[in-house]
């Protein structure tokens, strides 16, 4: 929880707002899948951290890779040792902008793209990723479903094992938000 705090706080720093157009989310829901012949593979956390400033749509992402959680212990020993090496690169991020200007004081669904770079093994992308931007009675929720191939971040599948593990994994995600209440300027 702590490294979940600092994280936070070198965000709200960074966004450097007084906290009215911040919006925060402490347990993002991440979850990956993987189709391959003969074994489907999925994990998930709800552990990631986001923060969105609506006036300017800066929005960032990070989740720890060791946060996710799989049906078999053997699948995420493999996951976080042999194939995103967790603790040489202990976590995944996004930093960028939604392109659209969503009025967030209305409710409604609200198809957004994000452009930012995305970091994942080491390896940082730049991407456009699609997503839904919804509010309801004050409530705003992000989720987004997208595809990662694993070669475009440098994660090596042996080929012992290239038909358990496909070479592209889709990701989904899922943040609700609640407004960022600076406590110091009081």
């Amino acid at each position: 929880m702590k490294h979940i705090s600092i994280i936070l706080l070198a965000w709200l720093s960074i966004f450097n707002q007084t906290g009215q157009d911040l919006y925060v989310c402490k347990n993002a829901k991440i979850s990956l899948f993987s189709s391959a012949p003969i074994e489907d593979i999925k994990a998930s956390s709800s552990t990631g951290t986001s923060v969105y400033n609506t006036s300017t749509g800066e929005l960032a992402f990070s989740v720890a890779i060791r946060s996710f959680q799989f049906e078999k212990a053997l699948m995420q020993e493999h996951f976080n040792d042999d194939y995103m090496e967790s603790d040489k690169f202990p976590k995944a991020t996004f930093k960028g902008k939604v392109n659209e200007h969503p009025d967030l004081s209305k409710d409604g669904s609200y198809p957004v793209t994000v452009t930012g770079d995305f970091s994942v093994h080491g390896v940082s992308q730049t991407r456009t990723i699609n997503g839904n931007l919804k509010v309801n009675n004050g409530v705003v929720t992000m989720t987004s479903e997208f595809m990662v191939k694993c070669g475009d971040h440098h994660i090596e599948i042996p080929k012992i094992v290239f038909h358990n593990i496909a070479e592209s994994i889709k990701i989904n995600v899922s943040a609700t938000y609640t407004p960022y209440k600076n406590n110091s300027s009081k």
